[in-house]
């Protein structure tokens, strides 16, 4: 995109921009449907005048937020050149990230379109990207250490780009297996409780496991690599004893582990493995006055060399951003009110069901 010198009027601190769309690109690529593209950007910086004539855009106003529609379009141009369609979802995290790097509240290390460009894994007609700043640190971090926890809200991602990063090592032969778990049955896995064979019992648990691994891997193949062993679900309690080489490994739901189950699982790492631990330490649901293994954890690790902290927030959820407003909400009211989750921490328990 070219764009003509800004003009500024230092008096109002006004400034005026002008950027030309190459022809390569379609208008309605970078407007979108409707215009709709547009009026995200619009509602986004009120403060600048965006006018379109052909394929000229110009933007007129507040010197600071017309040099931030003039980089958000730069930012779209890039992410086209990839084949990469914006959505309303892409344009919105992308003036945050912007926002956050003017504002002094991010290092502005990393672009939106480094962001939104970093393919993970492609799979059955789909590629599977990070989606916020947090989420491509978080991938990044899995690359470079060889233990990072993956902590935050549901709907941040944790789990899911954890697995896409397994499958990617598996294929490219970084790794012979996958080892995916999770505490069964809240923390106590008492198995025992429930009817049925050993998979019906731990199946329900382990579910959304297999559901990540049918978005990723050709469905069909899925059952010749876990009677391979190649890929095993399991719960936590039959992590007990074992030394996993070659491996990477995803412990789930981790805030439901015991401080004795965290330190079993973690001392089970082998030569050529990986681990990665993901959790809400606002979601516990362990029995009242057992301490989380995921909380206490961070206080004994951080800081220890090849294990990584990645904290994710509301501002990471990619489902409904109804979920983003929620986990603020609750947050919002435990500090208000000295509580977790909502919930007195002497009365309360156990939470409901959680998801990720």
């Amino acid at each position: 995109m070219t764009q003509t010198p800004t003009a500024r009027t230092p008096a109002q601190e006004q400034a005026r921009v002008q950027l030309t769309v190459p022809a390569k690109h379609p208008m309605v690529t970078v407007l979108g449907s409707g215009d709709s593209l547009l009026r995200v950007i619009e509602n986004a910086f009120p403060g600048a005048d965006i006018h379109v004539r052909g394929n000229e855009i110009s933007a007129v106003g507040d010197a600071t937020e017309v040099a931030l529609v003039s980089r958000m379009f730069d930012e779209m141009m890039l992410v086209l050149r990839t084949g990469q369609p914006m959505t309303e979802d892409a344009v919105e995290r992308s003036i945050a990230m912007l926002k956050a790097s003017e504002n002094g509240e991010s290092d502005g290390q990393e672009t939106p379109a480094q962001v939104l460009t970093q393919n993970i894994l492609s799979s059955r007609g789909r590629t599977i990207r990070p989606k916020t700043l947090n989420q491509k640190r978080y991938v990044d971090a899995i690359d470079k250490h060889t233990i990072v926890f993956g902590i935050g809200p549901a709907g941040t991602g944790k789990t899911y780009l954890a697995m896409a990063k397994a499958v990617q090592a598996l294929q490219s032969k970084q790794v012979n297996r996958i080892i995916l778990t999770r505490p069964a049955v809240e923390a106590g896995e008492r198995l025992g409780f429930l009817p049925g064979t050993l998979y019906e019992k731990i199946d329900p648990y382990l579910r959304p496991l297999y559901d990540a691994l049918h978005d990723m891997l050709d469905p069909d193949s899925i059952p010749r690599l876990m009677a391979a062993g190649t890929i095993e679900v399991a719960p936590l309690a039959y992590m007990r004893g074992r030394t996993l080489n070659d491996a990477f490994i995803i412990l789930d739901e981790a805030q439901n582990t015991s401080a004795e189950q965290m330190k079993m699982f973690l001392t089970r790492l082998g030569f050529d493995s990986k681990i990665v631990i993901t959790g809400d330490v606002t979601q516990v649901d362990l029995p009242s006055g057992t301490k989380s293994g995921l909380r206490q954890v961070q206080d004994i690790l951080e800081g220890l060399e090849d294990v990584h902290f990645s904290r994710l927030s509301s501002q990471d959820v990619v489902r409904h951003r109804l979920v983003g407003r929620i986990v603020d909400a609750y947050e919002q009211y435990d500090s208000e009110h000295g509580t977790e989750n909502g919930t007195h921490q002497s009365g309360r328990g156990r939470s409901g069901h959680k998801g990720k």
